[in-house]
């Protein structure tokens, strides 16, 4: 009788499972920390980084924006499209994800900013980069960017390639 299932053991597939999850959380999590790197860059007027570490509520808010950028990020590693019948390196390293990671980065970096930019021009009377006078507004911003980006990481890794 011929085999209806998969031919690779359950466990397996759970330990690769587990190993694509874990690795694609460290390489989206180092995308976010450099993108909120990016933004001191870009937004030279508001210190996210020192503003943040000023009141507990901004932190609290950057950290509640990380945990939802990482479920967003882990819910879209384990929902995403595997390669069938690609090998146990191709199945948790795949490159082909990765550019696409890579490019998600830079478009919401650029796309971020430059809407950011074009909307407090449209909008003169609401001062946006008023946000750097209190810690719990750069919070809200970053926690904002957390989650913008964690939806743009996610449909990077749920598209099917």
């Amino acid at each position: 009788m011929d085999q209806l299932g998969p031919t690779v053991p359950f466990y397996i597939t759970v330990l690769l499972w587990m190993a694509r999850t874990v690795f694609f959380a460290f390489v989206c999590a180092f995308l976010v920390w450099l993108g909120i790197r990016v933004l001191d860059v870009l937004t030279p007027r508001i210190h996210e980084r020192q503003k943040i570490g000023e009141n507990p509520v901004s932190i609290g808010l950057f950290i509640g924006g990380f945990f939802i950028f990482m479920g967003l990020v882990i819910h879209g590693v384990a929902t995403g499209p595997v390669l069938v019948g690609a090998s146990a390196v191709e199945s948790v390293f795949n490159p082909t994800r990765l550019g696409l990671l890579g490019v998600s980065f830079f478009l919401s970096l650029l796309l971020g900013i430059a809407l950011f930019n074009i909307l407090d021009w449209l909008t003169p009377k609401i001062p946006f980069r008023d946000i750097r006078e209190t810690p719990v507004a750069v919070g809200i911003y970053v926690f904002g960017y957390m989650v913008f980006f964690g939806l743009i990481l996610h449909a990077a890794l749920t598209t099917p390639l």
